[in-house]
Protein backbone atom coordinates (compact mmCIF):
# COMPACT_ATOMS: atom_id res chain seq x y z
CA UNK A 1 0.00 0.00 0.00
CA UNK A 2 2.90 2.15 0.56
CA UNK A 3 4.70 1.80 -2.23
CA UNK A 4 1.50 2.32 -4.39
CA UNK A 5 0.99 5.53 -2.76
CA UNK A 6 4.77 6.75 -3.69
CA UNK A 7 4.13 5.08 -7.04
CA UNK A 8 1.12 7.87 -7.08
CA UNK A 9 3.44 10.94 -6.03
CA UNK A 10 6.00 10.02 -8.18
CA UNK A 11 6.15 12.50 -11.11
CA UNK A 12 5.52 11.49 -14.19
CA UNK A 13 9.19 10.48 -16.05
CA UNK A 14 10.03 8.50 -13.03
CA UNK A 15 6.56 6.90 -12.64
CA UNK A 16 6.09 5.67 -16.12
CA UNK A 17 9.89 4.94 -16.50
CA UNK A 18 10.35 2.22 -19.31
CA UNK A 19 10.75 -1.21 -17.95
CA UNK A 20 11.18 -2.91 -20.55
CA UNK A 21 12.84 -2.90 -24.10
CA UNK A 22 9.14 -2.91 -25.67
CA UNK A 23 8.23 0.29 -23.57
CA UNK A 24 11.33 2.16 -24.91
CA UNK A 25 9.86 5.33 -26.96
CA UNK A 26 12.04 6.14 -30.59
CA UNK A 27 14.75 3.26 -30.31
CA UNK A 28 13.60 0.47 -31.86
CA UNK A 29 16.54 0.19 -33.39
CA UNK A 30 18.14 -0.33 -30.11
CA UNK A 31 16.26 -2.38 -28.24
CA UNK A 32 15.84 -5.06 -31.15
CA UNK A 33 19.69 -5.24 -31.43
CA UNK A 34 20.31 -5.44 -27.47
CA UNK A 35 17.51 -7.84 -26.85
CA UNK A 36 19.21 -10.47 -30.18
CA UNK A 37 22.21 -10.32 -28.05
CA UNK A 38 20.76 -11.39 -24.54
CA UNK A 39 18.90 -13.74 -26.79
CA UNK A 40 21.58 -15.44 -28.26
CA UNK A 41 24.29 -14.56 -25.51
CA UNK A 42 26.36 -12.78 -27.90
CA UNK A 43 27.75 -10.39 -24.86
CA UNK A 44 30.07 -7.43 -25.30
CA UNK A 45 32.15 -6.71 -21.92
CA UNK A 46 31.43 -3.23 -22.45
CA UNK A 47 28.58 -1.15 -23.97
CA UNK A 48 28.67 2.69 -24.45
CA UNK A 49 25.14 4.42 -24.94
CA UNK A 50 25.41 7.82 -26.42
CA UNK A 51 22.52 10.54 -27.16
CA UNK A 52 20.36 13.51 -26.49
CA UNK A 53 19.24 14.36 -22.72
CA UNK A 54 15.88 12.20 -22.09
CA UNK A 55 16.38 9.97 -25.27
CA UNK A 56 16.43 6.59 -22.71
CA UNK A 57 20.30 5.80 -22.35
CA UNK A 58 20.18 5.46 -18.33
CA UNK A 59 16.35 3.60 -18.82
CA UNK A 60 18.08 1.36 -21.52
CA UNK A 61 21.09 0.22 -18.78
CA UNK A 62 19.11 -0.22 -16.43
CA UNK A 63 16.99 -2.90 -18.24
CA UNK A 64 19.85 -4.56 -19.73
CA UNK A 65 21.45 -4.76 -16.14
CA UNK A 66 17.82 -6.13 -14.72
CA UNK A 67 18.07 -8.66 -17.96
CA UNK A 68 21.47 -10.16 -16.68
CA UNK A 69 20.69 -10.20 -12.91
CA UNK A 70 17.51 -12.05 -13.30
CA UNK A 71 17.43 -15.64 -12.42
CA UNK A 72 16.79 -16.63 -15.87
CA UNK A 73 19.73 -14.10 -17.40
CA UNK A 74 21.01 -13.66 -20.07
CA UNK A 75 17.23 -12.81 -21.29
CA UNK A 76 15.49 -10.17 -23.05
CA UNK A 77 12.56 -10.51 -20.94
CA UNK A 78 13.35 -10.22 -17.30
CA UNK A 79 10.56 -11.97 -15.20
CA UNK A 80 9.60 -9.45 -13.10
CA UNK A 81 8.45 -11.67 -9.78
CA UNK A 82 11.85 -13.16 -9.00
CA UNK A 83 14.00 -11.38 -6.30
CA UNK A 84 16.87 -10.28 -8.92
CA UNK A 85 14.43 -8.23 -10.89
CA UNK A 86 12.37 -7.20 -7.87
CA UNK A 87 15.53 -5.42 -6.45
CA UNK A 88 16.92 -4.27 -9.94
CA UNK A 89 13.20 -2.51 -9.81
CA UNK A 90 13.57 -0.66 -6.55
CA UNK A 91 17.49 0.25 -7.17
CA UNK A 92 19.26 -1.68 -4.24
CA UNK A 93 20.66 -4.71 -6.08
CA UNK A 94 24.43 -5.48 -4.87
CA UNK A 95 25.45 -6.91 -8.12
CA UNK A 96 24.16 -3.83 -10.03
CA UNK A 97 26.48 -0.73 -9.23
CA UNK A 98 25.57 2.74 -10.69
CA UNK A 99 28.13 5.60 -10.37
CA UNK A 100 27.73 9.29 -11.19
CA UNK A 101 31.20 9.93 -13.14
CA UNK A 102 30.34 13.94 -12.73
CA UNK A 103 30.31 13.77 -8.99
CA UNK A 104 32.74 10.77 -8.90
CA UNK A 105 35.30 11.66 -11.64
CA UNK A 106 38.64 11.15 -10.02
CA UNK A 107 41.42 8.49 -10.10
CA UNK A 108 40.50 7.14 -6.70
CA UNK A 109 36.95 6.75 -7.14
CA UNK A 110 38.01 4.43 -10.17
CA UNK A 111 40.14 2.43 -8.32
CA UNK A 112 37.59 1.59 -5.93
CA UNK A 113 35.19 0.38 -8.87
CA UNK A 114 38.37 -1.27 -10.42
CA UNK A 115 38.95 -3.55 -6.72
CA UNK A 116 35.01 -4.09 -6.83
CA UNK A 117 35.58 -5.98 -10.02
CA UNK A 118 38.03 -8.97 -8.75
CA UNK A 119 35.12 -10.08 -6.42
CA UNK A 120 32.44 -12.47 -7.47
CA UNK A 121 28.91 -11.41 -7.96
CA UNK A 122 26.89 -12.25 -4.75
CA UNK A 123 23.41 -13.62 -5.93
CA UNK A 124 23.41 -12.88 -10.04
CA UNK A 125 25.46 -14.48 -12.56
CA UNK A 126 26.93 -11.20 -13.59
CA UNK A 127 28.34 -7.88 -11.93
CA UNK A 128 26.81 -4.98 -13.83
CA UNK A 129 28.73 -1.30 -13.26
CA UNK A 130 26.91 1.15 -14.81
CA UNK A 131 28.76 5.00 -15.33
CA UNK A 132 26.22 7.99 -16.15
CA UNK A 133 28.09 10.68 -17.61
CA UNK A 134 30.76 8.93 -18.59
CA UNK A 135 32.40 11.86 -20.23
CA UNK A 136 33.23 13.72 -16.92
CA UNK A 137 36.25 11.64 -15.95
CA UNK A 138 39.30 13.14 -16.03
CA UNK A 139 42.53 11.94 -17.83
CA UNK A 140 43.84 10.10 -15.06
CA UNK A 141 40.64 8.22 -14.55
CA UNK A 142 39.92 7.23 -18.33
CA UNK A 143 43.75 5.87 -18.34
CA UNK A 144 42.99 3.88 -15.12
CA UNK A 145 40.57 2.03 -16.85
CA UNK A 146 41.63 1.36 -19.67
CA UNK A 147 43.15 -1.98 -19.29
CA UNK A 148 40.17 -3.32 -16.82
CA UNK A 149 37.65 -2.05 -19.40
CA UNK A 150 40.28 -4.06 -22.12
CA UNK A 151 40.07 -7.03 -20.27
CA UNK A 152 37.43 -7.27 -17.42
CA UNK A 153 36.61 -10.61 -15.37
CA UNK A 154 33.65 -13.06 -17.60
CA UNK A 155 31.28 -11.58 -14.78
CA UNK A 156 31.58 -8.75 -15.02
CA UNK A 157 29.46 -5.59 -17.48
CA UNK A 158 30.15 -2.13 -18.07
CA UNK A 159 27.88 -0.33 -19.22
CA UNK A 160 28.80 3.62 -20.09
CA UNK A 161 26.45 6.20 -20.64
CA UNK A 162 27.25 10.46 -22.04
CA UNK A 163 25.59 12.86 -23.85
CA UNK A 164 29.06 13.93 -25.42
CA UNK A 165 30.35 11.02 -26.85
CA UNK A 166 33.31 13.32 -29.03
CA UNK A 167 34.85 14.21 -25.38
CA UNK A 168 36.10 10.52 -24.76
CA UNK A 169 39.62 9.34 -25.43
CA UNK A 170 40.09 7.05 -28.45
CA UNK A 171 41.02 4.22 -26.33
CA UNK A 172 37.75 4.27 -24.45
CA UNK A 173 35.91 4.24 -27.65
CA UNK A 174 37.86 1.29 -29.43
CA UNK A 175 37.13 -1.23 -26.43
CA UNK A 176 32.84 -0.62 -25.94
CA UNK A 177 29.81 -1.45 -28.30
CA UNK A 178 28.84 1.89 -29.10
CA UNK A 179 25.16 2.80 -29.59
CA UNK A 180 24.21 6.43 -31.03
CA UNK A 181 20.54 7.22 -30.09
CA UNK A 182 18.40 9.39 -31.78
CA UNK A 183 16.15 12.53 -30.84
CA UNK A 184 12.62 11.14 -30.51
CA UNK A 185 10.30 11.99 -33.08
CA UNK A 186 7.02 14.58 -32.07
CA UNK A 187 4.83 11.78 -33.10
CA UNK A 188 6.39 9.32 -30.91
CA UNK A 189 6.68 11.48 -27.44
CA UNK A 190 2.74 12.97 -28.70
CA UNK A 191 1.17 9.30 -28.63
CA UNK A 192 3.01 8.51 -25.42
CA UNK A 193 1.75 11.78 -23.54
CA UNK A 194 -1.86 10.66 -24.50
CA UNK A 195 -1.14 7.42 -23.60
CA UNK A 196 -0.03 8.89 -19.80
CA UNK A 197 -3.16 11.18 -19.53
CA UNK A 198 -5.58 8.65 -20.27
CA UNK A 199 -4.42 6.50 -17.83
CA UNK A 200 -4.43 9.75 -15.44
CA UNK A 201 -8.06 10.14 -16.57
CA UNK A 202 -6.80 13.98 -17.51
CA UNK A 203 -8.54 15.99 -20.34
CA UNK A 204 -6.67 17.37 -22.69
CA UNK A 205 -6.17 19.31 -26.17
CA UNK A 206 -4.46 17.43 -29.49
CA UNK A 207 -3.01 21.14 -30.15
CA UNK A 208 -1.95 21.69 -26.56
CA UNK A 209 0.71 18.31 -26.90
CA UNK A 210 1.74 19.11 -29.61
CA UNK A 211 3.12 22.70 -28.46
CA UNK A 212 4.43 20.92 -25.01
CA UNK A 213 6.21 18.08 -27.37
CA UNK A 214 7.59 21.14 -29.69
CA UNK A 215 8.93 23.01 -26.08
CA UNK A 216 10.52 19.72 -25.09
CA UNK A 217 12.59 19.76 -28.27
CA UNK A 218 12.70 16.11 -28.53
CA UNK A 219 13.79 15.07 -25.09
CA UNK A 220 11.02 12.75 -23.35
CA UNK A 221 11.82 12.98 -19.80
CA UNK A 222 12.07 17.47 -20.29
CA UNK A 223 7.86 17.08 -22.02
CA UNK A 224 6.96 14.86 -19.72
CA UNK A 225 8.20 17.42 -16.71
CA UNK A 226 6.16 19.82 -18.70
CA UNK A 227 3.18 17.67 -18.77
CA UNK A 228 3.61 18.04 -14.82
CA UNK A 229 3.65 21.27 -14.89
CA UNK A 230 0.74 22.06 -17.42
CA UNK A 231 -1.19 19.80 -15.34
CA UNK A 232 -1.01 21.40 -12.11
CA UNK A 233 -1.59 24.86 -14.11
CA UNK A 234 -4.39 24.27 -15.89
CA UNK A 235 -6.23 21.90 -13.50
CA UNK A 236 -6.15 18.77 -14.84
CA UNK A 237 -7.98 20.13 -18.32
CA UNK A 238 -5.02 20.90 -20.82
CA UNK A 239 -6.15 23.87 -23.17
CA UNK A 240 -3.97 25.98 -25.95
CA UNK A 241 -4.65 28.58 -23.79
CA UNK A 242 -3.39 27.32 -20.38
CA UNK A 243 -0.42 25.79 -22.08
CA UNK A 244 0.82 28.92 -24.42
CA UNK A 245 0.21 31.10 -21.33
CA UNK A 246 1.92 29.03 -18.99
CA UNK A 247 5.29 28.26 -21.53
CA UNK A 248 4.63 32.22 -22.05
CA UNK A 249 4.56 31.00 -25.87
CA UNK A 250 2.45 33.33 -28.41
CA UNK A 251 -0.69 31.45 -29.28
CA UNK A 252 -1.68 30.01 -32.42
CA UNK A 253 -4.70 32.04 -33.02
CA UNK A 254 -2.42 35.29 -32.59
CA UNK A 255 -0.29 33.73 -35.54
CA UNK A 256 -3.02 33.37 -37.85
CA UNK A 257 -4.06 36.67 -37.40
CA UNK A 258 -0.25 38.04 -37.04
CA UNK A 259 -0.35 36.80 -40.78
CA UNK A 260 -3.32 37.64 -42.09
CA UNK A 261 -2.77 40.90 -41.57
CA UNK A 262 0.91 40.68 -43.00
CA UNK A 263 -0.59 38.92 -46.35
CA UNK A 264 -3.64 41.49 -46.81
CA UNK A 265 -0.80 44.36 -46.30
CA UNK A 266 -2.73 45.95 -43.08
CA UNK A 267 -1.85 47.63 -40.08
CA UNK A 268 0.72 45.96 -37.89
CA UNK A 269 1.14 48.55 -34.95
CA UNK A 270 -1.29 46.88 -33.08
CA UNK A 271 0.02 43.78 -33.29
CA UNK A 272 3.47 44.90 -32.35
CA UNK A 273 1.85 46.53 -29.09
CA UNK A 274 0.97 43.21 -28.06
CA UNK A 275 4.29 41.41 -29.06
CA UNK A 276 6.08 43.80 -26.61
CA UNK A 277 5.48 41.62 -23.93
CA UNK A 278 7.73 38.56 -25.26
CA UNK A 279 11.14 38.58 -26.11
CA UNK A 280 12.17 39.55 -30.31
CA UNK A 281 14.06 36.00 -29.93
CA UNK A 282 11.27 33.96 -28.96
CA UNK A 283 8.83 35.76 -30.85
CA UNK A 284 11.18 34.94 -34.61
CA UNK A 285 11.38 31.48 -32.93
CA UNK A 286 7.82 31.31 -33.22
CA UNK A 287 6.87 32.79 -36.59
CA UNK A 288 9.85 30.42 -37.89
CA UNK A 289 7.72 27.05 -36.55
CA UNK A 290 4.42 28.70 -37.81
CA UNK A 291 5.93 28.95 -41.47
CA UNK A 292 7.29 25.17 -41.45
CA UNK A 293 4.02 23.88 -40.30
CA UNK A 294 1.95 26.11 -42.49
CA UNK A 295 4.69 24.73 -45.84
CA UNK A 296 4.33 21.29 -44.19
CA UNK A 297 0.58 21.21 -44.45
CA UNK A 298 0.58 23.37 -47.88
CA UNK A 299 -1.35 25.74 -47.00
CA UNK A 300 -3.05 27.80 -49.60
CA UNK A 301 -2.17 30.93 -48.64
CA UNK A 302 1.51 31.37 -48.89
CA UNK A 303 3.05 30.27 -51.67
CA UNK A 304 6.92 29.03 -52.13
CA UNK A 305 8.43 32.42 -53.03
CA UNK A 306 6.79 33.87 -50.19
CA UNK A 307 8.40 30.93 -47.83
CA UNK A 308 11.63 31.57 -49.28
CA UNK A 309 11.35 35.46 -49.06
CA UNK A 310 9.71 35.29 -45.14
CA UNK A 311 12.57 32.46 -43.95
CA UNK A 312 15.10 34.83 -45.52
CA UNK A 313 14.15 38.14 -43.56
CA UNK A 314 13.75 35.64 -40.37
CA UNK A 315 17.64 34.94 -40.63
CA UNK A 316 18.94 38.60 -41.56
CA UNK A 317 16.63 39.53 -37.93
CA UNK A 318 18.54 36.66 -36.26
CA UNK A 319 21.48 38.25 -37.30
CA UNK A 320 21.05 41.13 -36.13
CA UNK A 321 20.00 39.82 -32.70
CA UNK A 322 23.51 38.32 -32.63
CA UNK A 323 24.45 41.67 -32.94
CA UNK A 324 23.13 42.84 -29.92
CA UNK A 325 20.45 45.58 -31.86
CA UNK A 326 17.53 46.82 -30.22
CA UNK A 327 14.77 44.13 -30.49
CA UNK A 328 11.59 46.63 -30.79
CA UNK A 329 13.72 47.86 -33.65
CA UNK A 330 14.45 44.19 -35.41
CA UNK A 331 10.49 43.29 -34.48
CA UNK A 332 8.97 46.31 -36.18
CA UNK A 333 11.86 46.11 -39.38
CA UNK A 334 11.15 42.24 -39.67
CA UNK A 335 7.32 42.46 -39.98
CA UNK A 336 7.76 45.44 -41.95
CA UNK A 337 9.93 43.42 -44.48
CA UNK A 338 7.51 40.96 -44.58
CA UNK A 339 4.61 42.86 -45.41
CA UNK A 340 6.58 44.43 -48.38
CA UNK A 341 7.61 41.22 -49.41
CA UNK A 342 3.81 39.57 -50.15
CA UNK A 343 3.93 42.78 -53.00
CA UNK A 344 6.63 41.48 -54.56
CA UNK A 345 6.00 39.93 -58.21
CA UNK A 346 7.55 36.33 -59.78
CA UNK A 347 9.12 35.99 -62.15
CA UNK A 348 6.39 33.66 -63.64
CA UNK A 349 4.14 36.24 -62.62
CA UNK A 350 5.82 38.86 -64.76
CA UNK A 351 6.16 36.60 -68.11
CA UNK A 352 2.57 36.20 -67.87
CA UNK A 353 2.27 39.94 -67.63
CA UNK A 354 4.17 40.41 -70.32
CA UNK A 355 2.77 37.87 -72.60
CA UNK A 356 -0.73 38.71 -72.08
CA UNK A 357 0.03 42.44 -72.81
CA UNK A 358 0.12 43.42 -76.84
CA UNK A 359 3.62 44.48 -77.44
CA UNK A 360 3.51 47.04 -79.82
CA UNK A 361 5.67 45.71 -83.10
CA UNK A 362 9.05 47.16 -83.65
CA UNK A 363 8.53 48.20 -87.88
CA UNK A 364 5.57 49.33 -87.06
CA UNK A 365 6.78 52.27 -84.41
CA UNK A 366 9.80 52.53 -87.08
CA UNK A 367 7.85 53.34 -89.87
CA UNK A 368 5.46 56.06 -87.59
CA UNK A 369 8.42 57.33 -86.33
CA UNK A 370 9.85 58.53 -90.05
CA UNK A 371 6.11 59.75 -91.29
CA UNK A 372 5.73 62.02 -88.16
CA UNK A 373 9.51 63.24 -88.91
CA UNK A 374 8.86 63.74 -92.72
CA UNK A 375 5.35 65.70 -91.85
CA UNK A 376 7.92 68.07 -89.26
CA UNK A 377 10.30 68.45 -92.32
CA UNK A 378 7.74 69.29 -94.47
CA UNK A 379 6.16 71.86 -91.98
CA UNK A 380 9.48 73.40 -91.37
CA UNK A 381 9.85 74.06 -95.26
CA UNK A 382 8.71 77.15 -96.93
CA UNK A 383 5.76 76.39 -98.65
CA UNK A 384 6.37 77.77 -102.42
CA UNK A 385 2.68 78.48 -103.88
CA UNK A 386 2.21 77.18 -108.04
CA UNK A 387 1.44 80.53 -109.77
CA UNK A 388 -1.39 81.05 -111.21
CA UNK A 389 -2.54 82.68 -114.43
CA UNK A 390 -5.03 84.39 -113.23
CA UNK A 391 -3.36 86.40 -110.37
CA UNK A 392 -0.63 88.31 -110.60
CA UNK A 393 -0.62 89.17 -107.15
CA UNK A 394 -0.01 85.39 -106.40
CA UNK A 395 3.28 85.84 -108.17
CA UNK A 396 4.65 88.67 -106.59
CA UNK A 397 4.20 86.63 -103.30
CA UNK A 398 6.28 83.98 -104.55
CA UNK A 399 9.21 85.82 -105.48
CA UNK A 400 9.34 87.57 -102.65
CA UNK A 401 9.16 84.92 -99.78
CA UNK A 402 12.51 83.25 -100.66
CA UNK A 403 13.85 86.44 -100.07
CA UNK A 404 12.34 86.75 -96.85
CA UNK A 405 13.71 83.03 -95.71
CA UNK A 406 17.50 83.57 -96.70
CA UNK A 407 17.71 86.89 -94.75
CA UNK A 408 16.20 85.33 -91.53
CA UNK A 409 18.82 82.09 -92.06
CA UNK A 410 22.02 84.45 -92.60
CA UNK A 411 20.98 86.15 -89.38
CA UNK A 412 20.50 83.28 -87.44
CA UNK A 413 23.93 82.24 -88.74
CA UNK A 414 25.49 85.19 -87.60
CA UNK A 415 24.16 84.61 -84.58
CA UNK A 416 25.86 80.85 -84.31
CA UNK A 417 29.51 82.35 -85.59
CA UNK A 418 28.90 84.80 -82.61
CA UNK A 419 28.29 81.75 -80.46
CA UNK A 420 31.45 79.93 -82.23
CA UNK A 421 34.06 83.07 -81.35
CA UNK A 422 32.40 83.11 -77.73
CA UNK A 423 33.14 79.55 -77.30
CA UNK A 424 36.80 80.67 -78.71
CA UNK A 425 37.56 83.44 -76.76
CA UNK A 426 35.40 84.98 -74.23
CA UNK A 427 36.79 88.44 -74.63
CA UNK A 428 37.00 87.75 -78.48
CA UNK A 429 33.56 87.33 -78.47
CA UNK A 430 32.67 90.09 -76.76
CA UNK A 431 34.79 92.55 -78.97
CA UNK A 432 33.26 90.45 -81.94
CA UNK A 433 29.29 91.49 -80.68
CA UNK A 434 30.01 95.24 -79.73
CA UNK A 435 32.00 95.80 -82.96
CA UNK A 436 30.35 94.11 -85.87
CA UNK A 437 26.67 94.10 -86.70
CA UNK A 438 25.01 92.19 -89.36
CA UNK A 439 23.91 93.88 -92.92
CA UNK A 440 23.07 91.55 -95.46
CA UNK A 441 24.18 88.11 -97.40
CA UNK A 442 23.97 88.02 -100.58
CA UNK A 443 26.02 85.90 -103.48
CA UNK A 444 27.74 84.44 -100.68
CA UNK A 445 28.77 88.41 -99.58
CA UNK A 446 28.67 88.58 -96.01
CA UNK A 447 28.27 92.62 -95.10
CA UNK A 448 29.18 93.79 -91.70
CA UNK A 449 28.71 96.96 -89.64
CA UNK A 450 31.69 97.88 -88.01
CA UNK A 451 32.33 100.55 -85.14
CA UNK A 452 35.58 98.82 -83.83
CA UNK A 453 38.02 100.94 -81.97
CA UNK A 454 40.50 101.11 -79.05
CA UNK A 455 41.42 97.67 -78.03
CA UNK A 456 38.72 96.03 -79.45
CA UNK A 457 39.68 97.01 -82.58
CA UNK A 458 43.59 95.67 -82.13
CA UNK A 459 42.15 92.20 -80.67
CA UNK A 460 40.19 91.80 -83.98
CA UNK A 461 42.62 93.04 -86.34
CA UNK A 462 45.10 90.28 -85.12
CA UNK A 463 42.47 87.60 -84.51
CA UNK A 464 40.98 88.09 -88.16
CA UNK A 465 42.23 84.93 -89.45
CA UNK A 466 40.32 82.61 -86.75
CA UNK A 467 37.20 85.13 -87.38
CA UNK A 468 37.53 84.14 -91.24
CA UNK A 469 37.92 80.47 -90.43
CA UNK A 470 34.76 80.76 -88.16
CA UNK A 471 33.19 82.23 -90.93
CA UNK A 472 33.58 79.63 -93.57
CA UNK A 473 32.59 76.99 -90.84
CA UNK A 474 29.13 78.65 -90.72
CA UNK A 475 28.41 80.22 -93.99
CA UNK A 476 30.92 78.56 -96.62
CA UNK A 477 34.14 78.37 -97.79
CA UNK A 478 33.57 80.59 -100.50
CA UNK A 479 31.97 83.36 -98.19
CA UNK A 480 33.71 86.55 -98.61
CA UNK A 481 33.70 89.51 -96.38
CA UNK A 482 32.92 93.06 -97.34
CA UNK A 483 33.13 96.06 -93.73
CA UNK A 484 30.89 99.53 -93.70
CA UNK A 485 31.94 101.83 -91.52
CA UNK A 486 29.60 104.13 -89.07
CA UNK A 487 30.02 107.38 -89.10
CA UNK A 488 30.36 109.10 -85.68
CA UNK A 489 27.08 111.41 -85.52
CA UNK A 490 24.02 110.03 -85.30
CA UNK A 491 20.98 111.51 -83.87
CA UNK A 492 18.98 109.65 -81.15
CA UNK A 493 16.12 108.14 -83.75
CA UNK A 494 19.10 106.36 -85.67
CA UNK A 495 20.11 105.03 -82.91
CA UNK A 496 16.28 103.93 -82.25
CA UNK A 497 16.55 102.66 -85.89
CA UNK A 498 19.61 100.50 -84.46
CA UNK A 499 18.04 98.87 -81.84
CA UNK A 500 15.16 98.30 -84.04
CA UNK A 501 17.15 97.02 -86.82
CA UNK A 502 19.09 94.72 -84.34
CA UNK A 503 15.84 93.03 -83.28
CA UNK A 504 14.14 92.88 -87.28
CA UNK A 505 16.50 90.69 -89.31
CA UNK A 506 15.39 92.21 -92.43
CA UNK A 507 16.65 95.99 -92.03
CA UNK A 508 20.86 96.96 -91.36
CA UNK A 509 22.50 97.67 -87.92
CA UNK A 510 24.05 101.22 -86.92
CA UNK A 511 25.81 102.40 -84.05
CA UNK A 512 27.31 105.86 -83.30
CA UNK A 513 31.09 104.70 -82.97
CA UNK A 514 34.14 106.49 -84.14
CA UNK A 515 36.61 104.80 -85.88
CA UNK A 516 40.54 105.59 -85.70
CA UNK A 517 41.24 106.47 -89.63
CA UNK A 518 44.95 107.88 -88.63
CA UNK A 519 45.91 104.04 -87.83
CA UNK A 520 47.19 103.36 -91.18
CA UNK A 521 46.14 99.60 -90.62
CA UNK A 522 42.92 100.22 -89.69
CA UNK A 523 40.63 97.15 -89.20
CA UNK A 524 38.51 98.58 -91.22
CA UNK A 525 40.57 99.67 -94.33
CA UNK A 526 42.61 96.10 -93.71
CA UNK A 527 39.57 93.82 -93.64
CA UNK A 528 37.78 95.41 -96.41
CA UNK A 529 40.99 95.86 -98.52
CA UNK A 530 42.07 92.13 -98.66
CA UNK A 531 39.56 89.32 -98.78
CA UNK A 532 41.96 86.49 -97.43
CA UNK A 533 44.87 87.97 -95.78
CA UNK A 534 48.18 85.59 -95.07
CA UNK A 535 49.54 84.92 -92.34
CA UNK A 536 52.75 87.37 -92.58
CA UNK A 537 49.75 89.68 -92.98
CA UNK A 538 48.56 89.85 -89.62
CA UNK A 539 51.35 88.37 -87.44
CA UNK A 540 54.94 90.21 -86.79
CA UNK A 541 57.89 89.41 -88.92
CA UNK A 542 60.66 87.66 -86.75
CA UNK A 543 63.43 89.41 -88.80
CA UNK A 544 62.05 92.58 -87.27
CA UNK A 545 61.79 91.30 -83.74
CA UNK A 546 65.39 90.57 -83.58
CA UNK A 547 66.64 93.85 -85.24
CA UNK A 548 64.94 95.82 -83.07
CA UNK A 549 67.15 98.53 -80.35
CA UNK A 550 66.09 97.10 -77.87
CA UNK A 551 67.89 93.84 -78.66
CA UNK A 552 70.61 95.05 -79.64
CA UNK A 553 70.86 97.15 -76.71
CA UNK A 554 70.44 93.53 -74.40
CA UNK A 555 73.21 91.51 -76.62
CA UNK A 556 76.17 94.63 -76.67
CA UNK A 557 75.03 94.39 -72.24
CA UNK A 558 75.71 90.78 -72.26
CA UNK A 559 78.31 90.28 -74.66
CA UNK A 560 81.29 91.80 -73.38
CA UNK A 561 84.03 93.53 -76.08
CA UNK A 562 87.42 92.54 -74.88
CA UNK A 563 86.62 88.75 -73.40
CA UNK A 564 89.53 87.46 -71.37
CA UNK A 565 92.08 84.73 -72.97
CA UNK A 566 93.31 81.82 -70.74
CA UNK A 567 96.31 80.40 -71.44
CA UNK A 568 96.63 77.04 -71.07
CA UNK A 569 100.14 75.71 -69.42
CA UNK A 570 100.01 72.47 -70.71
Amino acid sequence: MDNQTTKQRQVLALKYRPKRFEDLIGQDTISTTLALALDTNRLSHAYLLSGLRGSGKTSTARIMAKALVCENAPTSKPCEVCQGCNSANENRHLDIIEMDAASNRGIDDIKELIEHTKYKPTSAKYKVFIIDEVHMLTTQAFNALLKTLEEPPDFVKFILATTDPLKLPATILSRTQHFRFKRISNKNIIHHLSHILNIENIRYEEPALEILTRAGQGSLRDTLTLLDQAIIYSKSIITVATVTDMLGMIDPLFMDNLFDTILKKGDIRPIITSLENYEVGQVLDEIGIYLKQKMLLNDVKFDIYVFDRFFKILADSKHLLSMNSDGGFVLILTLSKMVEAVSLHTIDEVINQVQNNQIPNVETQQKEIIIEKKEEIQQQEPKIAVPSINSINEVQVIEETPKVVEQNDSQILFKKLIENIYNKSYELGECFEKSFTYSSYENNILKINSVAQGDCKILLYKNFVHIKIFVAEVFGDETELEFEKIQKEATKETAQIVQSSYNNPISSMIEDIELHEETPSSCVAGMSAMKKPNLSQVELNIDDVLNSKMVNRAIELFQPKNPPKIKSKL
